[in-house]
This record gives C-alpha cells, structure tokens and sequence, in this order.
C-alpha cells in the first residue's frame, strides 16, 4: 500500500509472444521441509507430475520433529529422482535451502516451500522463456493463494512480459515493496552461480535473493497463466510478518542488505529511492488508522519507522497530507474526523484496487509502457560463460 499522492514509475517492458520449449531442460527443486509431514507429498508430487522437463527433487528437512522427514525417505525410495538431505540441528530456512542450491544439479532452480504446489506445466512454462531469452535469469508467473480448497489453474500463456534486469530492480526499490510471492520464480543456475544463495534475513531472503538476480540478469513474467499455489495457514512463515511494522522493516533489511554487500552498481541510488519508498508506504498503512480518527500504537510506530527511513517525509506531499489527517483526527470529533477521512479511504481503495488489479495481469504494480519483441531466432544461449546477454541484444 502507498500513501496518497504516489507518483508511479512507468515501467518499459518488451512483449513476446510464447514459444514453444527448444529442448527437455534439467530443473532442481529444492524443498526445504520444517514439520510439514501433512503437506509434503503434495509439494512433492506436483513436481514429479511436470511435463516436458527432467526434475531432480531434493528435499531438504531442517531437524523436524513430525514425520516429515519419514515421508521424504518412503518417497525417495519410490522415485530416483528425489533426493534427501537431513539437517542433525535446525538451521532455519535459509540455511536449509542453501544446502540443497549446493548439491543441486539442473540448469535451473526452483525453491518450492513445502506447504506448496507447483501448477501443471509451471516449470516447461517457465524454462521456455530462458531457454529462447538467455538474458533472463528469473521467470515468475501469477500464484494462486488458497487457505482450503485450490481453485483450478490457467496452463497457458498469452505472453512473455520481459524487463531489463536492473530497470525492474531499480522499480521495485522506488516502490519500496515486493512483488513475488515465492514458489511462482524459477531461476537460471549459471546466474546463481554469479549470485550465490540466500542471505540470513528473517522473512525477507527469497526477496533479497530475486533483487540480487535483477542486478545481474533480465527478468520474465509469464501472462495469462498461473505458476504456483500459495498455501496460506496460520503456521506459515509468511504468516508471522503480517504486521505492517513487522513486514516494513524486514523489507528495508532486504533493500540494506542488497546495497551493503556489493552486488549493485552504485548502490546509494538505489538505498535512498528504497528508503523513501518505504517510508510511503509506512505512512500509507498509517493512513488506514489516522483515516478512522483514530491514532493507535501502530499508526505511531509506522511513522516513526518512516522518520528513521526518511528523515524529510513529513515535507513531501504525502507526509504533509498524513500529517494533516492526524492532527485533525486529534483536534477533531472522533464521529467528525471518521466522516473527513471516507474519502480518503475511497481513493486508497481504489488506488490499491487498481495496483491489484495490474499486478494480477502483469506481476508489477507499476502501469507498462510495452513494446513489441522481434522473434527470437538463436536459440542458443551464446556467451553463457561470460555472463546474461543484455536485453537489448538478445531481442
């Protein structure tokens, strides 16, 4: 959410349209598993079902003390193409991951929760695009977010929406949010190789990590079609950094830690634009109170979060409007300042309605200015050892 007045980014993006896949790429999926014995198999099993590709899956369980890592052994033994590795001590998430990236194999990875699915076709989908783009080194696509039942998956795509790599980077740190999910993004292993692993951040290192590839790599998003299912249950990781304060700043460690270990060109631009972006968007979620006449404990530590990011907010227009709404949410009537504050809530619904609504379509919230890409006609990825071909030069 964005505080009031947000001017947006304009987004150049080149269009393809979908091409068949060239060949049977080889995908590892790596599984980091923590007391997740009830959803395994099915994470699983949505793997071992994709066509068109030859999947390694390696299960990584961290020290769980259900049957997870039970399962895990009664799968491998009924498919060679799973592999298991067991943590002697619990290693966080992170950690857990990195070990399976290390003994993984495929020209690409995916990193799959195991409270997740992958939808039929998600990994052909994906390795299609890299395998014609092999500037593009992160593939995402729309995830389904389900709580019970799972609703049925589009298989197929309309287009490839393709962005220079560090243009979508850049975007996402002036907007200050994040715009993947998690079990949607397939990489491309030479490009990891470059980039390494996940960083140690709490709720924020598959984030980090999808910043770090951009630096280095174009990125794809696949129209049309959905990629993954998205388990939301109260024992999720995702689920304990609900709270804006919580979330905000896990954010902000991500964009930190991005720009502290040198895997940006000059990264003071991009520190600055991702500490303001935060900030508005700290003081949007502020607004949800303040717009109530009401000024909680909350409202109150996301502004001082976006006085610690950007010390001038309060001087821009948004930080002025916000300002504005809470001293007349103090001086006021509380039944006044709730009827001041309805339509500043309608436009906030309908600005969030319509962010919503383009990153359904096109997995950014930012409106696109899109171009039209020529078919591809190499479909071998030249110079792979010296790195992704720029966008320009491989369209």
């Amino acid at each position: 959410m964005r505080a009031a007045g947000e001017r947006e980014t304009i987004l150049e993006t080149v269009r393809f349209a979908p091409l068949p896949p060239t060949e049977e790429p080889t995908v590892s999926v790596v599984i980091p598993c923590f007391n997740y014995a009830r959803y395994l198999e099915q994470a699983v099993r949505s793997v071992l079902a994709q066509p068109g590709v030859q999947v390694e899956v390696i299960v990584v369980d961290d020290c769980s003390t259900d049957d997870s890592l039970a399962i895990a052994h009664r799968l491998a033994a009924q498919d060679e193409r799973i592999r298991v590795l067991a943590n002697a001590v619990n290693r966080g998430p992170v950690e857990t991951f990195n070990r399976g990236l290390d003994v993984a194999l495929g020209e690409y990875v995916v990193r799959l929760d195991a409270d997740d699915l992958l939808t039929p076709g998600s990994l052909q989908r994906a390795t299609a695009v890299m395998q014609h783009l092999p500037a593009v080194g992160l593939v995402y696509g729309h995830p389904l977010h389900f709580r019970h039942g799972r609703g049925p998956a589009r298989t197929e795509a309309t287009g490839w929406l393709v962005w220079d790599g560090p243009e979508w980077l850049a975007a996402r740190c002036a907007s200050g949010d994040n715009v993947i999910t998690s079990p949607e993004v397939v990489m491309r292993r030479s490009v990891l190789d470059r980039v390494g692993g996940q960083r140690p951040l709490a709720h924020t290192h598959d984030m980090e990590h999808w910043l770090r590839i951009a630096a280095h790599a174009d990125v794809a998003y696949l129209e049309g079609c959905d990629q993954a299912w998205h388990r939301e249950h109260d024992a999720s990781l995702s689920m304990a950094a609900q709270d804006p304060s919580v979330f905000l700043r896990e954010v902000s460690a991500a964009f930190e830690t991005l720009c502290d270990e040198g895997d940006v060109h000059d990264p003071e631009p991009l520190r600055r634009a991702a500490r303001r972006g935060v900030a508005l968007s700290a003081l949007g979620y502020a607004r949800r109170d303040v717009d109530r006449g009401e000024w909680t404990a909350s409202a109150a530590d996301l502004r001082a979060l976006a006085l610690e990011l950007w010390p001038a907010v309060l001087d821009l227009p948004e930080g002025r409007a916000f300002e504005a709404a809470r001293r007349r949410g103090s001086a006021w009537p509380a039944p006044l300042a709730r009827l001041a504050g309805l339509a500043p809530r309608a436009a906030r619904r309908r600005r969030i309605d319509a962010r919503w609504e383009r990153w359904g379509a096109t997995g950014v919230y930012e409106p696109l200015r899109i171009s039209r890409g020529e078919p591809v006609t190499s479909l071998t990825p030249a110079n792979e050892g010296d790195g992704p071909i720029p966008l320009r030069e491989a369209v």
